[in-house]
């Protein structure tokens, strides 16, 4: 662990120091060496992650198309964040000096490889991405659900990287010594609720403390209004059903709360019990799932029981109402990771308009509804607590793309400011520092040609 924080700590000034399109052709290499080894990658995720070989080829996919994206972004020089201000002796507030404004890398960075994403949010994800993208050397703390997989995806990484630049540890110890350790400059976390709490605790106490983006989760409610119930049931019932499904509803953007009206419940739950049985990643989330539907079983009415099979575990639906959340049973507010979700179901428009702003922060949320039906407040209750506001469509994926924002306000994540899906994301790994005065010979290369 010291040789790995020690290397990384070297390596920082010189690869924070690299040209934009040197750091670009290093992305591109990551991405041709992944590409060439999908074959192998898919058959150990296959293995380790029980996850359809489909379903991982796509997300291999999506891995290098991220990293050709961070490329793109190098070579455009936005990356940079350049800013220049002439001096000005006639300025209205007093002579201005010359000032030449960029961003710089952080530092080293951690990043925790997601569960639920062995590919796309791992160790050649996004977050490794993005820093590598920002100039930021990476040590990955593998996930536990496919350290093989892990093991030889950092392999492939490393080999095309220069030395000290990439490094993967496993375990719970090395977890904490990432977050506390002085090199440590920044983390990056994508996970349950109860171990990203911990964790940024440790980064916002440390003597020096240091960013923490956090990705925890959330229910992403889906507000369903009266005529698009009446006009559409049974395209939103089935939709839904699928959403909840996708991957076993292992997403950190399932639609885990949908409020509509009392009578179209049972259409739900109708589309529910069709759905079939699927397997978990690994036995401790199937763990973390039973024990988390018992839990809600307790305080909620269950519509659709799932149970567990040979086949794995058929999703569940549970039902309240607006009212009984809005008078303090909340529980439905609270995410379950797997194939389950709440129907929340309302009477009037005004119970509808006060659960959307009981919301606490949330990744996405989303309404069905016809032109003429919707609440302008509802839209703007739910602009106020969301990253991602969806219109007539579903929020699991997640495009890889400029406009894209993953985040939310707390507590879906640390940091409503940034996003850790698509090139915006290189941001959370810079600082902005500002150069007055100096003669171009002193200055970085990507001002100095500003001249």
């Amino acid at each position: 662990m010291e040789e790995i924080l020690d290397r990384a700590a070297h390596a920082a000034r010189e690869w924070g120091t690299t040209r934009p399109d040197e750091r670009a052709a290093a992305l591109d290499a990551v991405a041709d060496a992944l590409d060439r080894e999908t074959g192998e990658l898919v058959a150990l995720a296959e293995w380790e992650c029980r996850l359809p070989g489909g379903r991982l080829r796509a997300e291999v996919g999506r891995t290098t198309f991220q990293l050709r994206s961070f490329a793109e972004y190098l070579r455009s020089g936005a990356v940079n964040g350049v800013v220049v201000d002439r001096a000005d002796p006639e300025w209205p507030q007093g002579p201005r000096p010359e000032l030449r404004r960029m961003l710089v890398p952080l530092g080293p960075v951690a990043v925790f490889g997601s569960t639920s994403y062995p590919f796309a949010f791992s160790v050649a994800g996004s977050d490794t991405a993005s820093a590598l993208a920002a100039g930021c050397p990476v040590v990955v703390k593998a996930s536990h659900s496919y350290p093989d997989l892990a093991d030889r995806t950092a392999e492939i990484v490393e080999e095309v990287l220069p030395k000290g630049v990439f490094a993967l540890v496993h375990g719970q110890r090395r977890a904490r010594q990432l977050v506390l350790d002085p090199r440590v400059k920044a983390v990056a976390f994508i996970g349950s609720a109860r171990v990203g709490r911990e964790l940024h605790h440790l980064a916002a106490t440390r003597p020096e403390p240091i960013p923490f983006y956090g990705g925890f989760g959330s229910v992403n409610p889906v507000f369903v209004t009266k005529r698009a119930a009446q006009k559409r049931g049974r395209e939103i019932a089935r939709g839904f059903a699928e959403a909840l499904a996708q991957q076993s509803g292992q997403l950190c953007t399932k639609p885990g709360l949908l409020v509509v009206p009392e009578a179209f419940a049972d259409d739900v739950a109708a589309e529910v019990r069709a759905l079939r049985a699927e397997p978990l990643l690994n036995k401790l989330v199937a763990k973390r799932y039973e024990t988390g539907v018992e839990a809600l079983a307790e305080f909620l009415d269950v519509l659709v029981e799932g149970g567990s099979g040979a086949g794995g575990h058929a999703p569940t639906l549970l039902r309240t109402t607006a009212a009984e959340i809005l008078d303090g049973h909340d529980e439905a507010l609270s995410e379950c990771f797997g194939p389950v979700s709440v129907v929340a179901t309302y009477r009037d428009s005004h119970e509808l308009l006060e659960l959307a702003a009981a919301l606490p922060g949330q990744l996405t949320a989303t309404v069905h509804g016809e032109d003429d039906d919707v609440l302008p407040e509802l839209i703007s209750e739910l602009t106020g607590r969301a990253g991602r506001v969806v219109w007539n469509q579903w929020p699991n994926d997640i495009a890889t793309t400029p406009a894209m924002h993953h985040g939310g306000p707390w507590p879906a994540t640390t940091s409503p400011f940034h996003t850790s899906v698509g090139v915006r994301a290189v941001e959370r790994f810079q600082r902005p520092v500002v150069f007055q005065g100096f003669p171009s010979h002193f200055l970085p290369e990507v001002l100095a040609d500003e001249r």
